[in-house]
């Protein structure tokens, strides 16, 4: 892996625990009745064990990606563990699980995201244990396969590498955040409209945060994208990522 790229994480990384005041981030802790919280946690479950037997079979194939792996869940780490308050509950922010997607496919993404969460919320107070199977599902499953979805139909009809890196990561962040405020909704339906006006609510109050935070998450991953291309091109032609394309 370059230096380049380890200097650019270290950084960020630094930046993150630099203290500071800190928001609910994903959903918090105690906010989703129990019933929501164990059954998000079963649905979450098959994805992560079907992403375990994914993680293993390719790094089986291809050893050397390991460390390509390891960058896209810190890649993960970093951007969702940037925050700008939003609702009471929870908040916006990057998902960062794009890229992961894009390289990996999205039920590894399952696996990385849940990791990223628990350190999460074990170590910097975002999100919940108990929330753990909501948040999950809306980042790291939800997310990970609208990316993925994108991101291969673009290269389908054979356009842009750099427009369905940008549309993978943009579509992915902003379907994470959908699916958050149909969970909310669901858990909180407005006494007058139900789950459709709560739903509407909790999307319109996101998206005055989270639509500039997606364009900015499409961006980045376009960079560090294309920064891979240069410096990790050997273990993106191992993963089919780059056969004729060496760059954006």
């Amino acid at each position: 892996m370059s230096k380049k790229i380890q200097i650019f994480f270290s950084i960020i990384l630094m930046l993150i625990f630099m203290p500071k005041p800190t928001f609910a981030m994903h959903i918090m802790e105690g906010f989703l009745p129990p019933v929501w919280c164990i059954s998000w946690g079963a649905i979450a479950i098959p994805f992560v064990i079907l992403g375990l037997f994914s993680i293993q079979k390719t790094v089986q194939a291809n050893p050397r990606v390991k460390m390509l792996l390891a960058m896209a869940g810190a890649f993960t780490f970093v951007l969702s563990a940037l925050k700008i308050p939003s609702v009471t509950g929870s908040c916006s922010h990057p998902t960062g699980i794009g890229l992961g997607a894009i390289l990996f496919g999205p039920t590894p993404m399952a696996v990385l995201g849940l990791i990223v969460l628990i350190f999460q919320a074990l170590l910097l107070a975002h999100g919940g244990i108990t929330t753990l199977g909501a948040n999950t599902f809306s980042m790291a499953i939800v997310g990970s396969l609208v990316s993925f979805g994108v991101y291969k139909l673009i290269k389908k009809f054979k356009g842009p590498l750099w427009l369905s890196v940008f549309l993978a990561a943009f579509l992915g962040d902003l379907m994470t955040y959908v699916t958050t405020s149909f969970q909310l909704a669901l858990a909180y339906p407005s006494a007058t409209g139900g789950i459709g006006e709560s739903l509407v609510k909790f999307m319109g109050i996101f998206a005055v945060t989270q639509l500039p935070l997606a364009v900015s998450e499409g961006i980045l991953t376009v960079i560090i994208f294309n920064v891979l291309t240069s410096y990790s091109k050997n273990e993106l032609q191992d993963l089919k990522i780059l056969s004729e394309e060496a760059s954006l």
